[in-house]
């Protein structure tokens, strides 16, 4: 567990880098070099005294730093969301595979425990830290020391009970990342306001390009924001589904696979 989540911490590190890399790329090489030089054209239109409508281009909507930081976060989260779906993808396909051989009708005594153990033992390390395997080995564990059924069916639900609080709290930082994105936009929305105040007396004299300018910034950031927010909390919740399911199903797969064939001869 303790190298799972090392690597998981290099891995979001390595994500959030790569992310800042590949977005501040973007920007730099088009979407800033696009939107000056339509900002440019309206601003030599205007001083010529032409009639022109502002063009609401997707590159004057996402120019600003604010914008920037939010789809860096938005790619990072979803590079986070996409190792969590990998994993859980992994795990399903142990449902499909032999690991318990029970052919329906049969017996299993507190001696077959350790000898059905055995498959699952034998699973490469990267598999053993899985859910269902786990869980089926603390299952057959408890059940040859204790010889008890309802101590097996209390085993499995400690260890998806405990499955469930780890999965919930590794959503932690995509909940931040959810929680940021908004605030970043509002940041924007605060600097913009900000700015169009300082620039209200050159409105009041009749220049109204750089309030116009600063109002953009607060409301295309807060708009580019939300949008990101609600596509990142969308994923989430998709994932966090998945994640769930999978507990749910392995509960079912340890009841009918392993607990109804128990028998042992004290009272559960």
């Amino acid at each position: 567990m303790k190298q799972r989540a090392s690597s998981e911490f290099i891995y979001q590190v390595f994500a959030l880098i790569v992310a800042l890399i590949i977005v501040h790329a973007f920007y730099v090489t088009l979407v800033r070099p696009n939107a000056n030089a339509i900002l440019e054209q309206q601003l030599a239109m205007e001083a010529a005294g032409q009639a022109y409508v502002a063009e609401r281009s997707f590159y004057i909507v996402v120019k600003d730093y604010e914008q920037e930081a939010c789809f860096v976060l938005m790619f990072w989260a979803v590079a986070i969301m996409g190792l969590k779906a990998h994993r859980t993808i992994n795990e399903r396909k142990l449902f499909n595979s032999k690991l318990l051989s029970v052919d329906e009708g049969t017996r299993i005594l507190p001696e077959d425990a350790r000898q059905m153990s055995r498959p699952i033992q034998a699973l490469p390390d990267e598999q053993q830290s899985y859910l269902l395997p786990r869980v089926l080995i603390a299952a057959l564990q408890r059940f040859s020391s204790t010889r008890n059924i309802q101590d097996v069916s209390s085993a499995v639900g400690e260890v998806l009970d405990t499955e469930s609080d780890r999965l919930d709290s590794e959503l932690s930082m995509v909940r931040y990342i959810a929680w940021a994105i908004p605030s970043i936009g509002f940041i924007g929305t605060v600097r913009g306001i900000g700015e169009a105040l300082g620039q209200a007396h050159k409105a009041v004299q009749g220049d109204i390009a750089g309030v116009t300018a600063s109002l953009g910034v607060a409301f295309n950031s807060t708009f580019i924001a939300l949008v990101i927010s609600i596509v990142v909390m969308f994923l989430m919740h998709q994932l966090q589904l998945q994640q769930e399911r999978l507990v749910l199903d392995t509960h079912s797969y340890c009841d009918s696979k392993l607990i109804r064939h128990l028998k042992s001869d004290q009272v559960s």
